[in-house]
């Protein structure tokens, strides 16, 4: 027997770079040519097709191949079995440079989309963003409809915030007319009330009458009060968040409420006096919450000051501010702390016997804060109130 190996066989043979390549021919029981150690299938393969085995040989992983086949020997047909095996190398190669291309892909596939999708996503979010800042730039009086370019698909939220901006300037106007007419109802009855009880206290003539008549008239007084300043605290609170805002000369309005409140001041014997400062005093906000304000001080200062006593307005003007100043001769604050008088209902305990709501300080808080200013109240010097009222110039 014997076998020969073409140039063309070695050729094919040495074209694997990569990997090393062992072979073995046994006809019978005999290795013809070839590494004779190279380990046999465990199974002879049957048939014309390659048994594909693993193995390990000269420290090295193989992969063999073995094709059975039948060759005449003499005149005896002997099975012959070929061997080729070959190291996986090239293969492991192969496969690491598929990964580290696909690792670079990947990663170049993520550099890429990253910039994409987040200027994708400020594509898709930018009409959102410009409508969320078209609404909240408006201010507390705007209740238009929102007008602002918008896509297609965003058509049913615009509907739904002019929708709700409808009803909520129904509200709003239902409310600013229930303020209008209960003031009317209000106040109306209580001094007809109070008309009646005085007529009826000039004509009485014995005292248990008209000790009776006199309680009457200062719980009327007491209601009429208490109903005004709930009134009027619900109407800076209506009006704080759609204020009507436009120039105010507060020199011009503390000489005005001077001059109305004159009459009070002169019926208790009270030196009303105004010092108006110099330099412009304008501030920006509305008429009627500004107006309230300086009323509930004069008005306070007033009733708690006694007989025969002073109140002094001034009107200062200094680092982008306008202050107006309200001090009285009063009864002081009695320890208690300005904060603690601003909260409603509460009034300090020395004027029990003085008609009030305990909201005056209450709305002139109020203002100040939805005005941008603040407001303070100390002792003043020689006894009495001192209350600041602090606004943003113009």
């Amino acid at each position: 027997m014997q076998i020969d190996l073409s140039q063309a066989a070695f050729s094919m043979l040495g074209a694997a770079a990569q990997d090393r390549l062992f072979w073995r021919i046994v006809v019978g029981d005999e290795t013809l040519t070839g590494y004779d150690d190279l380990p046999l299938p465990a199974t002879a393969p049957t048939g014309p097709a390659p048994f594909v085995y693993a193995a390990r040989y000269r420290g090295a992983d193989l992969r063999i191949a073995a094709v059975a086949r039948g060759v005449m020997a003499g005149e005896r047909p002997q099975p012959a079995l070929i061997l080729l095996g070959q190291t996986r190398d090239g293969q492991r190669a192969i496969a690491g440079r598929l990964a580290h291309g696909a690792v670079l892909a990947g990663l170049g596939f993520f550099v890429l989309a990253v910039p994409l999708a987040l200027v994708f996503a400020n594509s898709v979010l930018a009409p959102v963003s410009n409508l969320a800042r078209a609404v909240a730039d408006r201010g507390p009086a705007d209740l238009r409809p929102v007008d602002h370019p918008a896509p297609r698909e965003l058509a049913p939220l615009v509907a739904a915030l002019d929708s709700f901006i409808a009803r909520l300037r129904l509200t709003l106007g239902q409310t600013e007319t229930f303020i209008a007419e209960a003031a009317h109802h209000i106040r109306t009855p209580l001094a007809t009330v109070r008309t009646e009880a005085e007529i009826a206290l000039r004509e009485a003539r014995d005292d248990e009458t008209r000790a009776r008549l006199r309680s009457v008239i200062r719980a009327v007084d007491e209601s009429a009060r208490s109903a005004g300043q709930l009134l009027d605290h619900a109407m800076v609170a209506y009006r704080s968040r759609r204020m009507d805002a436009a120039e105010i000369d507060l020199r011009e309005t503390l000489a005005a409420l001077a001059r109305s409140f004159a009459p009070t001041a002169d019926l208790r014997d009270i030196a009303l006096t105004v010092d108006p400062g110099n330099g412009p005093a304008r501030v920006r906000g509305d008429r009627v919450m500004v107006e309230s304000a300086l009323r509930n001080l004069i008005d306070n200062a007033l009733k708690y000051s006694a007989a025969e006593g002073a109140v002094h307005l001034t009107l200062d003007c200094a680092a982008g501010r306008v202050t107006v100043g309200v001090r009285d001769t009063g009864r002081g604050l009695a320890g208690m702390d300005a904060g603690a008088l601003t909260a409603r209902f509460r009034r300090g305990p020395n004027v029990g016997d003085v008609v009030g709501s305990g909201l005056g300080l209450t709305i002139v808080d109020e203002v100040a804060r939805a005005m941008g200013g603040d407001f303070a109240l100390v002792p003043a010097e020689g006894g009495g109130t001192l209350a600041r009222l602090s606004l943003p110039a113009c």
